[in-house]
């Protein structure tokens, strides 16, 4: 534990230390706070031609704001993974340190773990900034937290596999670009593997849409923890994980 933790305060200070983290910080809050902002005047104005009509149409806001935002907080965070995970390994292998990283005394695992968990502390922070937003709600308003709170955890869970992805993909190229636009790529394709079940309904479609990240965060969303989809994220993290370990057997073997 204790080098995974040195791993962990590395990574962390190598993004604080550069603009990279500040400027996902701000440009995450900022999307997220132009969302936040038109669901909320969207669901003042429902509210208030419902009341001039003197139809008085059920307004939640649970259902009509927080999930989806959480949706659209999910879609953000399909573009800002690649840019989190990019450099963990391919800004070590251009700087030439993977080589002594290697051959270290520390376990490939005590690395892999580090990094990654430095990559979700970051995803995390960025989530943080978003429920400074959804104060205003429980000010002012009288949602839920349960939802909420399930929400968060899909979006956390989520965000593990897909940086877990990343980080073995950082792994097999020096170039960060590289690195970023692959990972953007399979990030992307696991999002989009759900279409398939809309036209077809074949053994192979369904398969393919259980393979989609967004199918497994339909439920966190609305609010239900169900295992399965759980499961299915841990595994992503766990395969994510051990491919990157191979990968890194294989650079010290090189070594």
């Amino acid at each position: 534990m204790r080098n995974i933790w040195i791993i962990w305060r590395k990574e962390m200070n190598s993004y604080f230390v550069s603009p990279i983290a500040y400027l996902l910080l701000t440009m995450f809050g900022l999307i997220f706070g132009f969302f936040f902002w038109n669901a909320l005047g969207y669901f003042a104005l429902m509210g208030m031609e419902s009341q001039m009509r003197g139809q008085m149409f059920p307004m939640n806001l649970n259902e009509q704001v927080i999930r989806p935002l959480l949706s659209n907080a999910s879609v953000v965070g399909l573009f800002f993974i690649p840019m989190i995970t990019m450099r963990l390994f391919a800004e070590e292998k251009r700087s030439g340190t993977m080589e002594l990283l290697a051959t270290s005394p520390i376990r490939d695992l005590e690395v892999i773990l580090g990094k990654w968990f430095a990559a979700v502390t970051l995803y995390a922070c960025m989530l943080l900034f978003t429920a400074l937003n959804f104060a205003f709600l429980f000010k002012y308003g009288n949602p839920d937290w349960k939802p909420l709170a399930i929400g968060y955890l899909g979006l956390l869970l989520q965000a593990g596999g897909l940086l877990a992805i990343g980080t073995f993909i950082s792994t097999l190229t020096k170039n960060q670009i590289i690195a970023g636009a692959a990972t953007f790529g399979v990030c992307l394709l696991l999002w989009v593997l759900e279409w398939v079940s809309g036209y077809e309904t074949a053994t192979w479609a369904q398969v393919l849409a259980y393979m989609s990240v967004i199918t497994h965060f339909e439920s966190f969303a609305k609010g239900v923890l169900d295992t399965k989809d759980v499961i299915f994220y841990l595994t992503v993290i766990f395969l994510g994980l051990f491919f990157t370990a191979r990968s890194m057997e294989s650079l010290r073997w090189r070594s």
